[in-house]
């Protein structure tokens, strides 16, 4: 499955001004995109631990440029996306008042898998954080409302309740958040965690076969780390191998090591889904 996380707005340009004006706190101490873009790197890095999922980001990860509504939402459709998550703080007014909690959006035409995973994911963040529960509501949001697929909206807290403002600064709060997102994404689409001690094997007797799983071998460097930013891209992690040959050295782009040749199969299928090549290669340790 393919995740678009979606960080609203945007942060500061070069210089170090605000790029989109009005988005923060009352004091001007909190840009929203900086809750925003730090709960989507968790979300992202959370859903890496699952199988057969991939993650890309709808917004500019560096904050610098204020990218559309309309590029958004197109970024999402282009690449087919199963799922996107829109993750924003909310506010009421321009000073500090009484507003709080909690909501998720869905479009106002209530698409039922939205509504489901509306709810899911409101439900965890609620009861992760102890918040009020604003409840899940329809809105006309163009990242709603233009997504062709499943599109939720969530409002994490209120940058214009002293209280909430200090919350959504924490990075504990951030954290909770972003587990609550992934929770709710696990819930409905039944998401599958990778067994780690599949990827890392323990020390076995001498002769024991493990298996590598090789997506590209380069002769140039810079294309071996541009094959690893790309796997990186659709959810792999993955390291270098140089070796010599012919006098010449190559550069493979290892993307798991295994004590299981299923387990290594199963990394080449999900590879093979997302568009890479790979081969097997066993070695004895």
């Amino acid at each position: 499955m393919l995740f678009h996380l979606d960080a609203g707005h945007a942060g500061r340009d070069a210089k170090g001004n605000p790029v989109t004006p009005g988005k923060r706190t009352p004091d001007g101490s909190m840009l929203e995109w900086e809750f925003n873009s730090k709960v989507a790197e968790y979300v992202e890095a959370e859903l890496k631990n699952y199988q057969n999922v991939s993650v890309k980001r709808a917004d500019d990860r560096t904050g610098r440029t204020d990218v559309s509504l309309s590029e958004r939402v197109n970024r999402a459709n282009r690449d087919k996306a199963s799922v996107f998550v829109s993750i924003h703080a909310n506010a009421y007014g321009s000073g500090w008042n009484s507003a709080n909690g909690i909501e998720t959006f869905v479009y106002t035409s209530k698409p039922k898998e939205a509504v489901k995973l509306a709810n899911a994911v409101q439900n965890h963040m609620v009861k992760d954080t102890g918040r009020t529960n604003r409840g899940v509501k329809t809105a006309g949001f163009y990242v709603l409302k233009y997504t062709n697929m499943t599109a939720i909206l969530c409002e994490c807290g209120f940058m214009t309740s002293r209280e909430e403002a200090a919350l959504l600064k924490s990075d504990s709060y951030r954290r909770k958040i972003a587990h609550a997102i992934v929770k709710g994404l696990v819930e409905c689409y039944g998401l599958k965690a990778i067994k780690k001690e599949s990827e890392t094997p323990k020390p076995s007797p001498q002769g024991k076969v493990f298996y590598r799983v090789v997506t590209g071998s380069f002769i140039n460097r810079e294309n071996s780390n541009d094959r690893m930013k790309e796997l990186k891209q659709k959810g792999f992690d993955s390291f270098l191998d140089a070796f010599e040959k012919g006098g010449k050295t190559y550069f493979r782009c290892v993307t798991g090591s295994f004590a299981s040749r299923k387990n290594a199969e199963n990394r080449m299928a999900a590879l093979d889904k997302v568009g890479f090549d790979s081969f097997l290669e066993s070695y004895k340790k």
